[in-house]
């Protein structure tokens, strides 16, 4: 059983995912990888099966919260939501402001957390690089996508919330991302921001129901090829970092819901290039030490978390 002092730092750490969730080009499934609580968040959703509504209907409830480990479940998912419901603005407005800091510190994040999982594929094998190619190819093309337009029924807003949350679970993915391909992105965040209760319910049915599936298919995957597994999501980490370099030039503008025209396309540049189409500081010193801070908090928690099992 956790102590009081575990279950704040679970808090926390799904406080860190919910955070990067709201970001596009950050996953969630990155931030538990690197904080070491990936495999228990994945098996423990797996675990909402059959058996856990047989004893919710039966009154079981201990033996209910106790099969699906729900003290760990609800901690986390508090966090989470804690993050989507009060850090929605704040995220908005650094990624405005502070665009070169933002993205340095995620990309330091995401840089060493691909090695960091690598370290522990103790075989590797042709099979076992390929899925780590495939993953790197499948994140890079994601990032190099074009936005759409899409409908707002009720019923498309249920698809995109199962399928951002299973992208959101994958280090390297971004659910973030992906509703911002399928051009919900803005519509879901300023339905946060103005607690559109119908989008946000249906949005979160469509989550849930998507995640409890979708862990199914991850923790068998990490049960019977673990290597190749880790590889592929290393792969991921390593191919998403196209979308959190720091300097982009725009391609294409549209115009968002107030009629304000905002970048919908842009690509990743060299510092020097960002200067010459911006007329903008590239902010190298910042962007190199918000990397390295980035760097240095994933090895900081690794050596803590290796600390503290040590202890144990």
């Amino acid at each position: 059983m956790r102590r009081p002092k575990e279950y704040l730092l679970l808090y926390l750490k799904g406080v860190s995912m919910g955070g990067a969730d709201v970001i596009p080009g950050v996953s969630g499934g990155t931030i538990a990888f690197i904080t070491g609580i990936y495999e228990e968040l994945v098996n423990s959703i797996k675990s909402i099966d059959g058996n856990a509504v047989r004893l919710l209907l039966s009154l079981q409830l201990a033996a209910f919260w106790k099969h699906i480990n729900g003290s760990f479940l609800i901690t986390v998912l508090a966090g989470v939501l804690t993050s989507l419901l009060s850090l929605a603005r704040l995220m908005t407005y650094v990624l405005e402001n502070y665009p070169i800091a933002v993205w340095s510190f995620f990309f330091g994040l995401i840089l060493i957390s691909s090695p960091l999982i690598m370290r522990d594929i103790h075989r590797w094998h042709l099979g076992t690089f390929l899925a780590f190619i495939s993953g790197a190819v499948i994140a890079y093309w994601i990032t190099v996508l074009s936005p759409t337009e899409t409908p707002t029924n009720l019923f498309f807003i249920f698809f995109c919330g199962a399928l951002a949350i299973c992208a959101m679970i994958l280090p390297g993915i971004s659910g973030a991302f992906i509703l911002l391909l399928i051009g919900k992105y803005e519509y879901m965040i300023n339905a946060l921001i103005e607690f559109n209760f119908p989008v946000i319910l249906v949005f979160a049915v469509g989550c849930l129901l998507g995640l409890i599936g979708f862990s199914y298919v991850l923790s068998w995957i990490l049960q019977y090829y673990r290597y190749p597994a880790l590889a592929l999501l290393a792969g991921f980490m390593i191919g998403s970092l196209n979308k959190v370099w720091p300097w982009k030039e725009v391609v294409s503008y549209r115009f968002n819901h107030e009629g304000i025209q905002v970048p919908a396309f842009d690509k990743s540049v060299l510092p020097g290039r960002y200067l010459e189409v911006t007329g903008q500081d590239p902010q190298l010193f910042y962007a190199i030490l918000f990397a390295a801070t980035g760097v240095f908090l994933v090895v900081a928690i690794e050596k803590t978390a290796a600390y503290i099992r040590s202890k144990n």
